[in-house]
């Protein structure tokens, strides 16, 4: 065809046909309920985060709430540790580890993450599930969305939109309370004495959850989340994936379970769409790898059930890749596995080492910025502020130490040096030393803070004590 035949073919196309493509509103997908290996594993894996999510925050250690983001003191409680804004290091090390996790679970099995643990895939199960429960399956459903306006329709939707949202508002109580005790969070709400802070999160993140997982469900993977748009730059053609097998099941066709179908000419594909009509983001596996798929796994559940009673061999539907489906040698444990295996083991077992290392007191050093030193009774003086950070669980006593001069003196001028929990003190601190000992302008020196009452509670901090220029 040529350039000129090429335009004049493209300028023919109808604009209504053209607009109604850009423009066209978006079909409802109505999910068919699917048993078998993968939707038990989903069961779990939601069952599992979502039991975490709701129950954590009623957990209690020590009489303290187990995980609770407490931002008005600054405090983080963990299951049993507490950290604080000096801590932030941790949360980048985290974000590492959320990272080459993603590597190495898109690498490995594709967009495993999406089909068994994205809050989005877990919230609109639930919500799935409640529609079932109410306006019954696929069909019943569907009949229902075409049916004229009854009272039995009216009765069903009101029903379903009230449990919707009565779940959303839990979700969105259950939010606050990882920022708010839970407790306390329940008697406030109990009296009606909510803050205007708790009232908006409280309201958003319910309101975010029905909206997301009772409306815009398979929308928000499509359109919204990134994730669907980069994995393809993780993708390989030895990542696992969820795929259809052309080569078994092209030419496909319906046909009787008695029929041969070989000698009709046929695939194994039985053409009766139930792969369709459970999917989520109303694909087509069939059609290939497509960004839309999101990997829950339910097509290969329900074509095994059919391969079963057609007594076909399972996997025409399988989580396979693409190298298998070409007859080609595949390598799932490649080096890039390794290497991002073996790069996340090494960070997660860093972090877990800093924190079971981490150190509960803390010093900043501040010099006296009015004079470098001075001479006072033949020594020669520094002035320092030390801020003392306690960031145990209980209050401690202190006591201040140096080191570095010969003959080195330390004069706390703080009467008391007991720390609360959390509290940062300023102590005034002065060292003299013997000018006979300066052997240079600047000497090295280390401050040294230990607890009394717990010996093995230090921390040491390097700082600097100048002086005149030696005599030689």
């Amino acid at each position: 065809m040529s350039e000129e035949q090429a335009t004049e073919h493209v300028t023919k196309i109808p604009l209504d046909d053209v607009q109604k493509t850009l423009y066209q509103a978006g079909e409802k997908i109505y999910p068919r309920k699917v048993s078998g290996l993968f939707a038990r594993l989903k069961f779990l894996s939601g069952f599992i985060l979502l039991g975490l999510f709701y129950f954590l925050p009623w957990v209690n250690l020590k009489g303290q709430q187990i995980v609770l983001f407490d931002l008005p003191a600054r405090k983080f409680y963990i299951f049993g540790m507490t950290f604080w804004p000096q801590d932030a290091i941790y949360l980048a090390f985290l974000l590492i580890l959320a990272g080459l996790s993603l590597f190495f679970f898109t690498t490995l099995a594709g967009r495993l993450w999406c089909g068994f643990a994205c809050p989005q895939t877990v919230w609109t199960d639930v919500f799935l599930w409640m529609e079932r429960v109410i306006e019954g399956d696929r069909p019943q459903r569907m009949k229902l969305d075409k049916a004229p306006w009854s009272a039995r329709k009216i009765r069903l939707k009101i029903t379903k939109h009230t449990t919707w949202i009565a779940f959303a508002l839990f979700t969105g109580f259950t939010f606050v309370g990882f920022f708010t005790p839970i407790r306390e969070l329940s008697l406030s709400l109990m009296n009606l004495t909510l803050g205007p802070w708790e009232i908006f999160w409280f309201l958003f993140y319910g309101f975010a959850t029905y909206g997301n997982a009772g409306w815009m469900r398979e929308q928000v993977c499509i359109y919204m989340c990134p994730y669907a748009r980069f994995q393809s730059a993780m993708f390989d053609k030895n990542t696992l994936i969820v795929a259809y097998d052309k080569n078994r099941g092209e030419p496909r066709g319906s046909r009787k379970k008695t029929v041969d179908y070989k000698k009709e000419g046929l695939g194994e594909c039985i053409n009766c769409t139930l792969c369709v009509q459970v999917c989520p983001t109303g694909i087509d596996i069939r059609d290939g790898l497509q960004y839309q798929c999101v990997s829950c796994s339910a097509c290969i559940d329900v074509c095994n059930e059919v391969m079963d009673k057609m007594s076909y061999p399972r996997g025409l539907i399988s989580y396979t890749t693409e190298n298998t489906l070409e007859n080609k040698p595949a390598h799932i444990f490649r080096p890039r596995i390794w290497f991002y295996g073996a790069m996340l083991l090494a960070v997660f077992i860093g972090v877990a080492y800093s924190i079971s290392q981490r150190n509960l007191v803390a010093i900043d050093i501040l010099r006296d910025r009015n004079s470098l030193f001075r001479e006072a009774h033949g020594l020669i003086e520094n002035v320092y502020i030390l801020k003392l950070m306690n960031m145990d669980d209980k209050a401690h006593h202190y006591k201040i130490s140096a080191s570095g001069i010969e003959g080195l003196a330390v004069k706390v001028e703080t009467l008391s040096l007991k720390a609360e929990s959390g509290e940062i003190l300023d102590i005034p601190v002065s060292l003299s030393a013997p000018p006979s000992s300066l052997k240079q302008r600047s000497s090295k020196i280390e401050f040294i803070l230990q607890s009394i009452d717990e010996p093995g509670l230090e921390t040491t901090e390097e700082a600097r004590f100048l002086g005149p220029v030696p005599r030689r």
